[in-house]
């Protein structure tokens, strides 16, 4: 497939995306105007932070699947427009996380120690110890406002230096907070009167913009030091400048605007605050991880699979994704089956789980089984983003239930399809290193397969000579069984349901004479 590379990204990531066998075209002049021109031959889209991949660009882009934003945020892509699409919008997360770390530790410091000031001093040929007394970080309380990724870091990075640790985040459990040595409070009041150094590592959104007003500052500690290298906007910068005038904020370093670049401020105007522009992710190491993890997840994207990072589908806790990650493919090869199986379009899905897996959210295997279902009648690519509008539309329901008791299987997941009158069920599990997919039953009937590309599916009459007659027409038309397995019931039966691993496709004449030689009731010919 062909992918735009709009901005500069690692060499390494875009050798990646050319060893995977996709035509990479680097693009670094593109306006607007050429960007909406040019998108219409191209697969994928991967940006940093200056290109706008506006509804304009999204809608004009008829062949995208994926856009790629290597970096953290993605405030300059039009996420709404390209979910309405089922386009896949993934950016690089934990890229920059050690690079903003470290920014948030050279800001304390620096702001601490009045580093910048002094070297500023020092260049005028003066030398003012006195002037430049500074405060340790030693045994003072740092509060962290938000304990994702990058606050856990600066907290382990704050015991080193022995501080008391305290923070606020409303998704964070109590347990993460102990964790990473954080003593977590129920809201913001609670924290400011206790704070030596504040830290902010929050994401914008309607309620972070302008968390820290008059209000908050007011509350504060007097001579206590900020910063934010998190998203512009958190502190109200009026609030900021007044608390820093006034005393009560001794110093802050701050990395991020509400509009960037930021040139004129009323921050640029106080000695005591430190600014950088927008520093955190800036750092080779960081631009490179962005560049090679951006094309790990654009290529996920184009094969069809689930892209961990994708910010319109649901988001995934790391420690969920871990346990369901192995069912998720298996869902959507299932899916495969179901429709395959089935005489008429789907009207209802049922996705029952058994065993440990039950203890973790699973609603993502459904959404799996619908994007191989759809897979099947759908002309436009079905993902993990529209999977479930595509459903909705077409009045499909998909009901999941959960039991942690165990089968025969440490987890087992059981899909029922309702096809008009008819009902089609297919039971799987995962297995060996490579958590092969398992099929464990069919339509009722007992077994144990690894399904191959073509996989032949026959039911008749259990009798002795009808596997040999079945052998012998696939060998006289030169198709070759490489697997197979033969079905039971639990309860007695006469019939029998067979399931073959095939080489090549088996033709509807072979198929008719099959059924006619050995009395086949159903069959259906699997490709995956």
């Amino acid at each position: 497939m062909k992918v735009l590379v709009a901005e500069k990204i690692a060499d390494g990531g875009i050798e990646l995306l050319r060893e995977a066998g996709h035509e990479v075209d680097v693009r670094l002049d593109l306006t607007p105007e050429t960007l909406i021109a040019t998108i219409p031959d191209y697969e994928a889209l991967i940006v940093r932070s200056a290109t706008q991949a506006t509804r304009e660009v999204i809608e004009a882009g008829a062949k995208l699947k994926i856009v790629g934003r290597a970096g953290v945020g993605v405030d300059n892509v039009d996420v709404a427009a390209a979910t309405e699409r089922g386009v896949i919008v993934c950016n690089a997360p934990t890229s920059n996380v050690v690079s903003a770390c470290e920014q948030t530790f050279a800001l304390l410091l620096a702001s601490a120690r009045r580093t910048p000031q002094a070297y500023a001093s020092m260049k005028e040929h003066k030398w003012d110890r006195g002037k430049f007394t500074g405060n340790e970080l030693y045994q003072k309380t740092l509060a962290i406002f938000g304990l994702g990724r990058i606050g856990g870091l600066v907290a382990q990075r704050a015991r080193a230096f022995e501080m008391n640790l305290i923070g606020f985040d409303p998704y964070a459990t109590p347990e993460r907070a102990a964790e990473i040595g954080v003593t977590l409070y129920d809201n913001v009041e609670e924290i400011l009167p206790q704070a030596d150094f504040i830290t902010v590592h929050l994401p914008k959104t309607k309620e972070t913009i302008g968390m820290f007003g008059r209000e908050q500052f007011a509350l504060m500690k007097d001579g206590v030091y900020v910063v934010n290298t998190a998203r512009g906007g958190i502190y109200d910068i009026e609030a900021l400048a007044e608390a820093v005038r006034s005393g009560k904020v001794a110093g802050a370093g701050i990395d991020v605007y509400e509009k960037e670049p930021c040139t004129e401020s009323p921050l640029h105007e106080l000695e005591q605050v430190i600014l950088t522009p927008h520093l955190g992710a800036s750092t080779k190491e960081a631009q490179a991880r962005a560049g090679l993890q951006i094309a790990e997840y654009v290529l996920m994207g184009l094969e069809g699979k689930m892209v961990p990072t994708a910010v319109n589908v649901a988001l995934v806790p790391d420690h969920v994704m871990t346990a369901v990650k192995p069912f998720i493919e298996a869902s959507q090869t299932t899916g495969l089956i179901l429709a395959q199986l089935a005489d008429a379009p789907i009207e209802h899905l049922t996705v029952r789980v058994f065993g440990d897996l039950a203890n973790n959210d699973v609603s993502l295997l459904g959404t799996a089984a619908l994007r191989g279902i759809f897979s099947i009648s759908s002309d436009d690519p079905v993902n993990f983003v529209n999977a479930n509008y595509i459903a909705e539309q077409r009045g499909v329901s998909v009901k999941v239930e959960k039991s942690t008791v165990r089968s025969e299987y440490a987890n087992k997941v059981v899909f029922e399809a309702r096809a008009g009158s008819q009902l089609v069920e297919v039971a799987i599990t995962t297995s060996g290193p490579s958590e092969d997919l398992r099929i464990v039953s069919v339509l009722g009937y007992k077994l144990d397969l690894i399904p191959g590309k073509n996989v032949l599916i026959q039911k008749y009459e259990d009798k002795p000579g009808q596997l040999g007659l079945i052998g012998t027409i696939l060998g006289k038309a030169n198709v070759n069984i490489s697997t197979m397995e033969v079905g039971v019931k639990e309860e007695k039966t006469r019939m029998a349901l067979i399931l073959m691993n095939v080489d090549e496709p088996v033709s509807e004449a072979v198929r008719a004479e099959i059924k006619a030689a050995v009395g086949v009731t159903e069959g259906w010919f699997i490709q995956l």
